[in-house]
């Protein structure tokens, strides 16, 4: 009689992180064809452009947060930072600042906060869970307080060009997602530096014990998330022509469910920028074609829960496999 599949089976498809990319491929033209055939306005050029502009600045959040989670991290404050982004560059040019020196000002402020996740999970050893959960919250109460809760206006031409603007009829956030996710596969795959990335992730104390400076390593990638977050927040901004202080909160369960389902290991270790991405235009593609289908936005948030589920579930057999 046939035997049940075991997880180490499982972890022969799922662990290996470009057989686990062509699952996720695999898995995404499937989903294309069935939106596709429910309904007529899915397949075409303008809405899969469409669909790659929206979730461009999740993609940038996500894209960082993969390293961060494959050595040991976690930062669920990176919304709220988009969302202070917004609100930072707002006020500052309504004060009279070049949008630019605003913008660049915003990155700065996003980048202190960075430093501040890395230092007090690698210097005082807090956990990057209520670290990253209370700066979240920080963060949030900084922008509303602010604002006062209300959104800002921001039209401003060349600015705005970055959330709607096109070159070689590509939109600009799409191209900036992309470019952000090839960098960052080079500097993992073709660096010293994401070696240490794995190696600070897989076995932290054996690294230090042969010099490999993973404190220094994780601080860096928490400002390097962070810096993400201020990036996604700009682009979200002149995307919509105003900052809103919670514009990005609603978007940080995707961005950790694409994290995961992308095969990023939640114990460190392993984890494939490729399969984040995949993953990032997998939940865009889902929400895209639901929203077609006239799916309320409630049915909406109970799939996105589930597919977090599922991702965590999938994580689980991975790393239960492997220990095997």
């Amino acid at each position: 009689m046939p035997q049940a599949a075991s997880p180490k089976a499982f972890a022969s498809v799922l662990g290996k992180p470009w057989s686990g990319v062509a699952v996720l491929f695999v898995f995404y033209l499937v989903l294309i064809a069935v939106f596709s055939m429910l309904s007529p306005f899915f397949f075409s050029v303008r809405n899969m452009l469409s669909i790659g502009s929206n979730v461009a600045f999740m993609g940038l959040m996500a894209a960082t947060g993969t390293p961060l989670i494959v050595a040991g991290g976690l930062d669920l404050s990176v919304a709220a930072i988009a969302g202070l982004t917004g609100v930072v560059i707002a006020l500052l040019y309504s004060h009279g600042f070049d949008i630019w020196a605003a913008a660049a000002v915003s990155v700065l402020v996003a980048a202190a906060i960075g430093t501040l996740n890395g230092v007090l999970t690698t210097r005082l050893r807090m956990n990057p869970l209520i670290v990253t959960l209370g700066m979240m919250s920080i963060v949030s109460g900084i922008a509303l307080v602010l604002t006062g809760g209300l959104t800002r206006p921001l039209m401003v031409g060349g600015f705005n060009w970055i959330g709607s603007g096109r070159l070689f009829g590509l939109p600009v956030p799409l191209i900036l997602m992309v470019a952000t996710f090839l960098v960052l596969w080079l500097v993992l795959t073709r660096t010293k530096f994401g070696r240490f990335v794995y190696a600070s992730g897989g076995n932290p104390e054996a690294s230090r014990l042969i010099g490999i400076p993973v404190e220094r390593t994780v601080v860096t990638l928490y400002i390097v998330s962070a810096v993400s977050g201020a990036c996604a927040g700009i682009i979200l901004a002149a995307m919509l022509g105003a900052a809103g202080p919670n514009a990005a909160s609603q978007h940080l369960l995707t961005v950790i469910a694409a994290i995961i389902l992308g095969g990023t290991s939640l114990q460190g270790g392993r984890g494939s920028v490729w399969g984040t991405l995949l993953a990032v235009l997998i939940l865009g593609t889902l929400a895209n074609g639901l929203t077609l289908l006239d799916v309320s936005s409630f049915w909406q948030d109970v799939t996105r829960g589930a597919v977090l589920l599922l991702a965590v579930g999938l994580d689980q057999i991975r790393t239960h496999a492997m220990g095997d």
